[in-house]
């Protein structure tokens, strides 16, 4: 018997494969054509119309071959869940429950399973609790689709509001010798950082049919009909949040001169050109950012741009002519610039007078992501005649819990 599943991954890597190379060949013939650009703006002092027009072609193809690339390996090393997975047996009921909720609105048999886990499941709760494997799924595609949550710290509650003490002074330590008297140590300074979680919802629709079809996978079904609804609202908040009814974004914290950094603001390093870099060495600015940050968080540090700010950097290169931003190594690996992985975030603002395009740091020290445990259905056959829509929510916040862990480049004077 052939096995089908092996064919479709070969068939899924092999175009994968085909996907990466065509991004690798739009990546020569962009350096190609930029260097072209170059010599002409060297000989005539203004680039060719023509060869401009050119290069935006490149970089739209170029943009687009490795969405494609990504996409598939992303496609491809996505999980199937299936109830052959599911060993545990309240697992395997939970999920046979939640199977004939969605699809015949059958209520009993979860109210039993969720009394039993001493959880409330009565419509005024928000619905019914989706079986754990589900959830899992859904967490596992936001990570890999939404930029941000790919690397930020996640921490999972079961409240509504994390807390946690940060000593802003530091921790006194010193070496002392084993029979020596210990100094008291100095009264390290406490901040209590709070994370309230808020809640997120999608309500995607079903006809008849999709319920009626045994084999559908209703658990597939919803993980992914929610994933980029969720992924989209929270990529755009913990990049731009307010904080209310959401979380509070990385950009909209007060942010100061790195020289002037204080706890509770986010330092910035200046281009010194308002609204662009600066026309000599422009590379020169993004090292001053990476070194903005200390030691400890450059270890794990990643850029945050736009695409368009990441077009822009595309074209920069070092003192020997080489291209500071490089391309990824394999299908759904980040670029790098400079050595560091670079985080495409359409949510992050273009190059503009005085905007922070860019952000660079350990993003799994300085920003925190909270999910309360636990995404609820409900199930609603009556607003939308003859679909069936699924009132989906979870409950996420977020915030900055290092200041010293992101700085900015600041595309201004000062």
């Amino acid at each position: 018997m052939t096995d089908t599943t092996t064919l479709e991954t070969k068939g899924a890597g092999g175009e994968t494969a085909r996907a990466l190379e065509a991004f690798l060949e739009a990546f020569e013939a962009f350096k190609d054509t930029n260097d072209q650009r170059i010599a002409e703006i060297e000989r005539r002092g203004a680039e060719d119309a023509v060869t401009a027009e050119k290069l935006a072609r490149i970089e739209d193809a170029l943009d687009e071959t490795k969405k494609r690339a990504d996409s598939l390996a992303l496609k491809a090393s996505r999980p199937h869940l299936a109830a052959s997975g599911v060993s545990d047996v309240a697992a395997i009921e939970h999920k046979a429950a939640f199977d004939g909720y969605v699809r015949r609105g059958e209520t009993a048999k979860l109210v039993r399973i969720e009394e039993k886990a001493l959880s409330v499941g009565s419509g005024q709760d928000g619905g019914y609790l989706v079986p754990a494997e589900t959830e899992a799924a859904v967490n596992r595609a936001l990570k890999a689709i939404s930029p941000i949550r790919a690397i930020a710290g996640v921490k999972q509650v079961s409240g509504t509001v994390y807390k946690r003490p940060f000593a802003t002074s530091g921790t006194d330590t010193g070496w002392v010798a084993e029979t020596a008297a210990r100094p008291q140590t100095n009264t390290p300074v406490l901040a209590e950082l709070q994370f309230p979680t808020m809640e997120i919802y999608a309500m995607p629709a079903a006809s008849s049919a999709i319920l009626d079809d045994a084999i559908v996978n209703i658990d597939e079904w919803i993980a992914e009909e929610v994933r980029l609804a969720f992924a989209e609202q929270e990529g755009k908040a913990f990049v731009t949040g307010d904080g209310v009814n959401k979380p509070k974004g990385f950009t909209t914290y007060t942010t100061v001169a790195n020289s002037s950094w204080t706890w509770g603001n986010l330092g910035y390093v200046a281009t010194g050109v308002s609204g662009a870099f600066a026309a000599s060495n422009p590379g020169d600015k993004l090292l001053d950012l990476i070194y903005a940050a200390k030691a400890p968080y450059r270890a794990n540090g990643t850029f945050v741009m736009n695409r368009s700010t990441q077009a822009a950097v595309r074209k920069l290169k070092d003192g020997q002519g080489n291209y500071l931003w490089q391309p990824a190594n394999a299908p759904g690996e980040a670029p790098s610039l400079m050595g560091y992985p670079v985080a495409e975030c359409e949510d992050m603002p273009d190059i503009g007078a005085n905007s922070l395009a860019i952000a660079f740091g350990d993003f799994s020290r300085g920003y925190l992501i909270v999910d309360r445990a636990g995404i609820r259905v409900l199930r609603d056959p009556y607003s939308a005649k003859p679909y069936v829509l699924f009132y989906t929510t979870k409950r996420v916040g977020g915030g900055v819990q290092d200041f010293d862990a992101i700085k900015f480049l600041k595309f201004g004077v000062s």
